[in-house]
């Protein structure tokens, strides 16, 4: 029986569906619509997420492993494999954001180990070690900006820094972990990975769309998020005339529409791939009769083309100079987060776009606008991501949904191309 037969017959959706409806309880929330969970790191909630995960490596008979900053992996070494040799490696995370879906990051740890229970139903020749990997903070809920297992995986970050980190009570992602049980020993490496796959829902509308089952990143888009702070002068707005105003927010109102301004510019230029948002304003003291002393802003900015991204901050820093001269605010910037767009690696996608094809699973090209673990494990090993369809689209949301079929059909791509990079 070929690879691909045996993947449809012993990738379960079934127990895929349990899995993820099981990890949906923990930190479930009510809502009206949908199925919602907030997971934040180091939560009770993430605990009993947690501690789900490792009973189900446990009982595919997988060694588990917990690194000091709570990346989590399950390991297993075909009969016959070399335990030496460079693993392959799979997985995503299971942390969410306040009141996020339930299949986001889920799917991809839950589809990367019913893919190692289906070849080893299958008795699949395989030559590798597979992985399956559940990274810390993916979405930085508490503790950090995101994607910070795997910043440490990658060697982006130490584990002293991560662990330092502190949440808004000045709790530290060492005693979160410690306290939860999930502070382990040593650092996951991911550059001793021979590749590295994930499976994760779209959060999008462009495989609906185009009537595909998956789709095939090609690169994920880079993200630059800068820090502003505008400090104008706060007075009474009754007994402060318009000239003597140096009002803080009519300064940034002038930011946030020139950020507007020039992404469009490179839109107009490059393509829509890239975007620009001011998705974060704390106006000060926030009183309808004064006048704003003090603004700060946060700023996204992604593309898959790095300089098109530096395009857009020089005119955010331009625009900050000419409010100084024309408004008299005082302004600062800061970039905390700066990570490069990544592309995908030629053998990881060439074995996913053949698994769809020998299944006749209609496949989809595509980048991906929000970033993912895969972005940091991309710089140290070949890489690939995989995306199942999201139903309109939704995401971070309780309206999140990724059909149960659409999900097993994702996985069985995943599991033929763990497969063929296995027997690489």
């Amino acid at each position: 029986m070929s690879t691909t037969e045996s993947v449809h017959r012993c990738v379960s959706e079934e127990r895929l569906r349990d899995d993820i409806t099981t990890n949906a309880e923990f930190g479930a929330i009510r809502t009206d619509e949908g199925h919602g969970r907030t997971v934040l790191t180091g939560t009770d909630a993430n605990r009993r997420a947690r501690e789900y995960l490792v009973d189900r490596f446990d009982a595919a008979g997988l060694d588990v492993r917990v690194d000091a900053v709570g990346n989590i992996t399950g390991r297993w070494v075909p009969d016959g494999a070399d335990p030496t040799t460079r693993a392959v490696a799979c997985g995503s995370h299971l942390d969410s954001v306040p009141e996020g879906g339930i299949f986001d990051g889920v799917l991809g740890v839950y589809g990367g180990l019913e893919a190692v229970r289906a070849l080893q139903a299958a008795d699949a020749d395989v030559d590798r070690p597979i992985e399956v990997v559940c990274f810390t903070e993916e979405e930085g809920g508490r503790f950090s900006n995101g994607v910070l297992g795997s910043s440490v995986a990658s060697g982006k970050r130490s584990v002293e820094d991560a662990l330092a980190l502190e949440d808004g009570d000045g709790v530290t992602l060492d005693a979160a972990l410690t306290d939860i049980g999930f502070r382990g020993t040593d650092r996951l490496d991911a550059s001793a990975w021979d590749s590295w796959l994930e499976l994760h829902v779209e959060q999008g509308e462009r495989l609906q769309d185009a009537g595909a089952a998956v789709g095939i990143v090609s690169a994920i888009t880079g993200t630059i998020r800068c820090a502003v702070e505008i400090e104008g002068e706060a007075d009474h707005s009754g007994s402060t005339t318009m000239a003597e105003r140096t009002d803080a927010l009519t300064a940034a109102s002038e930011l946030v529409l020139e950020v507007e301004r020039a992404t469009n510019d490179v839109v107009a230029e490059n393509g829509d791939t890239v975007v620009g948002t001011v998705g974060k304003l704390d106006v000060a003291p926030n009183a309808i009769n004064v006048v704003p002393g003090r603004v700060e802003l946060g700023i996204d900015v992604r593309d898959v083309e790095y300089e098109s991204m530096e395009r857009i901050v020089a005119r955010v820093r331009d625009c900050l100079s000419t409010l100084e001269t024309d408004r008299g605010v005082e302004t600062t910037f800061e970039r905390p987060y700066d990570i490069a767009p990544s592309a995908m690696s030629e053998r990881c996608t060439t074995a996913l776009r053949d698994a769809a094809a020998a299944m006749d699973v209609p496949s989809l090209s595509l980048h991906s606008g929000a970033g993912h673990d895969t972005m940091h494990i991309a710089s140290v090993t070949e890489a690939g991501l995989l995306f199942a369809p999201s139903r309109g689209g939704f995401s971070h949301s309780p309206r999140e949904w990724t059909d149960w079929s659409s999900c097993a059909t994702a996985t069985r791509v995943l599991t033929a191309g763990l497969a063929t990079l296995a027997r690489e």
